[in-house]
């Protein structure tokens, strides 16, 4: 029994999806994809037997994800205060939003090489 190797083909690709290639590699794509959408899609017989399906929607999901947490960071300073929140609350927040939207960015990188990879291996096996 081969060992599998999770090495990443590129900086963004998630190190839950093995490479591609290697064995059941295309199952731990869907399982990681599942994760990353609400969980009533990840539960939708068609998503789980196309991959490709459930990472467009995994992609237009982290999409929006992104245009929130931004949204979120963008409106902070002037509405917080509203909140009566302490200025080292507010601060922190912007932070935490400031980093979300650079993790759902990287989030969004490593699902478009999932997604292509996922993409050429289903175009290969098509054309067999």
């Amino acid at each position: 029994m081969a060992l599998t190797t999770y090495s990443p083909i590129s900086a963004d690709w998630p190190c839950q999806v093995k490479t591609p290639g290697s064995y059941d590699w295309e199952r731990s794509a869907a399982k990681w994809l599942r994760e990353l959408v609400p969980a009533r899609y990840a539960s939708y017989p068609i998503l789980i037997r196309h991959p490709v399906l459930l990472a467009r929607h995994a992609q237009i999901q982290v999409q929006h994800e992104v245009r929130v947490a931004r949204t979120a960071l963008q409106t902070a300073r002037a509405e917080l205060p509203a909140l009566g929140l302490p200025e080292s609350v507010i601060e922190h927040t912007i932070r935490l939003y400031a980093a979300e939207v650079m993790q759902l960015q990287h989030i969004a990188r490593s699902i478009r090489a999932v997604s292509q990879a996922l993409l050429e291996s289903s175009t290969a096996r098509a054309g067999h």
